[in-house]
C-alpha cells in the first residue's frame, strides 16, 4: 500500500484536531441513523452541562451514558468500525438507537 493510499485511508479513519486525534462516525451509516444518534448525543452533552451547573450528580451520570451510547452507535467508541463488516456495524448502531430511544421512554414515565 503506497503512501498516499494509506494516508487517504486514515484520513477517513480520524481526524486531528490540535494534535489529537479522534475517531471519525462510520461513513457506512444512513444519514437518517447519523442524524438520530447525533441528536441523542446533542441531548447527552447539553445534560451533562445542565447537571454539572445544577449540581445533580445522578442527572450527570444518566447524561454520560447517553453519550457513551451514542459515540459507539456512531463507531466513534467501542471496536475500530473498519474492521468489522458494515452490515454487523449497521445492525449494531440500530441497537444503540432502539436502547437510547428507551431512555427516554424511561425518562418520560418517570417525569410523570
Amino acid at each position: 500500500m503506497s503512501e498516499e493510499t494509506q494516508s487517504a485511508e486514515e484520513s477517513e479513519r480520524w481526524l486531528v484536531i490540535k494534535g489529537r486525534r479522534w475517531r471519525r462516525t462510520d461513513p457506512a451509516l444512513p444519514e437518517e441513523l447519523v442524524a438520530a444518534l447525533k441528536s441523542h448525543l446533542g441531548r447527552g452533552r447539553s445534560g451533562v452541562g445542565a447537571g454539572k451547573k445544577s449540581g445533580d450528580a445522578d442527572r450527570v451520570a444518566a447524561s454520560r451514558r447517553r453519550v457513551g451510547l451514542a459515540k459507539t452507535g456512531l463507531g466513534e467508541r467501542g471496536p475500530y468500525w473498519w474492521q468489522l463488516p458494515e452490515a454487523e456495524r449497521i445492525a449494531a448502531a440500530k441497537e444503540v438507537l432502539v436502547e437510547l430511544d428507551a431512555l427516554d421512554a424511561t425518562d418520560e414515565s418517570a417525569s410523570q
